[in-house]
């Protein structure tokens, strides 16, 4: 990390440890007794709904994530609570989420507590004898509900803990099924859409129908680059370097991109579109693809073959159309742009990398339909001020854009684009929110 980023993180970690000693009762902390980590959040640069369709991804983590102190039950000084009892303090809001550490653990939908409550819910059913709670607080600086994975590094945060207090990686569950952390990161990806992994059995999710990107994102960043994957299953492609004197401004425009009530509906119907394309293709051909991804690598004349079976398709919910520009947008961005794009950055060249970027922006606005004003507006506006590249990311239907641009300028150029889209959006102002970042580490316990 930056030195100014680390000595800021430091501190909250500081605080973070008294706040723990008064929540669980412990006049003081000795080595053993309790852990710690750091969760960035991310930025998804090309990969746009990409990720639980089979395709890939190109990523980066930043250096604003989740800070996350614990201990485990059976060391508080003292407790009315059984010792499978989870404690989940949110320092910022104040907020303490209870409950069990068990596999009928009630859902709390709408509520930052749904995560933690999912996370303890799939480990007490996958991991049976895992069955030790622990008193955890974190803080997080990630703008909440942006697109920067802010409920993903918080399942993030909250597995790692209760896993370091339960020793999962030594149970055999854990050996049969996870190896490494691209493994992990699939498994989470799980954790939050409620499918299975391997043979850990699925139980319920989150809610949304995604994959596994934020997650990968999270745990298998590189500092100073920017890492491709493929998905279904997670596979690392490359790492690539960013280009010296390069930083990121993120812009979060300041439009919850929460996947609650509607915004959850039309992130769902973006990622079912894509599945009734597959379907589409399975009923026509007898194949049994698990992935468009796996579609499109079944031989050299598939993309054709599926746009001519999606030209003729017939569904309840979809028209041929819109399956058709769904399939256009995976497509392209999976085995086109990324590609290109990575190519380009590797050999320094930031005016083509920048025009792979922006059909990348097109893609999504015409063939995803996930785009808003706001998030349009931030990335025209980085393009007049100067932007090497500059694209919205994460789910859509509000959230963030990120822009690339010269170290020296960040600041500057931070405060310029905040100011213009401040003018144009005046109702934002309160709730969006401009900062720099580096290409940050992944996900680490300290």
């Amino acid at each position: 990390m930056s030195d100014g980023e680390s000595e800021r993180k430091a501190t909250r970690f500081d605080q973070l440890t008294q706040e723990l000693r008064r929540l669980s009762g412990a006049a003081s902390a000795t080595p053993g007794e309790s852990f710690a980590f750091w969760v960035p959040g991310r930025i998804e640069v090309l990969g746009k709904h990409t990720d639980y369709g089979g395709g890939r991804s190109l990523l980066c983590a930043v250096e604003r994530g989740i800070c996350v102190v614990a201990t485990p039950s059976d060391r508080r000084s003292s407790s009315t609570h059984p010792t499978n009892w989870v404690r989940v303090r949110d320092v910022n809001s104040g907020e303490t989420a209870e409950f069990e550490l068990a596999s009928d653990v009630v859902s709390c939908p709408g509520h930052w507590s749904n995560y933690p409550i999912t996370v303890a819910r799939r480990i007490a059913s996958n991991f049976g004898n895992a069955n030790l709670g622990a008193d955890i607080v974190f803080a997080s600086d990630l703008p909440l509900a942006a697109g920067v994975s802010s409920s993903s590094a918080l399942v993030v945060a909250i597995f790692l803990t209760l896993s370091a207090v339960n020793d999962l990686p030594s149970r055999v569950e854990y050996r049969d099924n996870i190896h490494t952390p691209e493994d992990l990161a699939g498994y989470l990806g799980c954790v939050e859409n409620g499918l299975d992994f391997k043979t850990l059995r699925g139980h319920a999710g989150v809610g949304t129908f995604g994959g596994s990107e934020d997650q990968t994102a999270i745990l298998c960043a590189r500092a100073n680059c920017l890492v491709q994957y493929s998905f279904c299953p997670v596979t690392f492609e490359r790492s690539i370097a960013l280009p010296a004197g390069r930083t990121f401004v993120i812009a979060a425009s300041g439009v919850l991109a929460e996947k609650t009530g509607a915004a959850l509906g039309h992130y769902n119907r973006v990622s079912r579109r894509l599945s009734a394309g597959l379907e589409c293709w399975r009923r026509a051909t007898g194949r049994a693809d698990t992935s468009m991804g796996a579609a499109i690598a079944s031989s050299a004349d598939a993309h054709d073959r599926i746009r001519e079976v999606l030209r003729a398709a017939t569904d309840a919910e979809y028209s041929s159309e819109s399956l058709l520009q769904r399939f256009e947008q995976f497509d392209v961005e999976t085995n086109t742009l990324i590609p290109a794009a990575g190519d380009a950055l590797a050999n320094n060249d930031l005016a083509v990398f920048g025009d792979l970027v922006a059909q990348s922006q097109r893609g999504a606005e015409s063939g995803l339909g996930n785009q808003i004003a706001e998030t349009v507006a931030l990335v025209q506006e980085a393009h007049k001020l100067g932007a090497f590249a500059a694209s919205a990311f994460g789910g859509g239907f509000g959230g963030s854009v990120w822009a690339l641009v010269a170290s020296a300028s960040v600041e500057e150029f931070r405060h310029t684009w905040a100011g213009a889209y401040h003018e144009a959006f005046p109702q934002h102002a309160r709730h969006s929110a401009f900062f720099g970042t580096r290409a940050g580490p992944a996900a680490i316990r300290l």
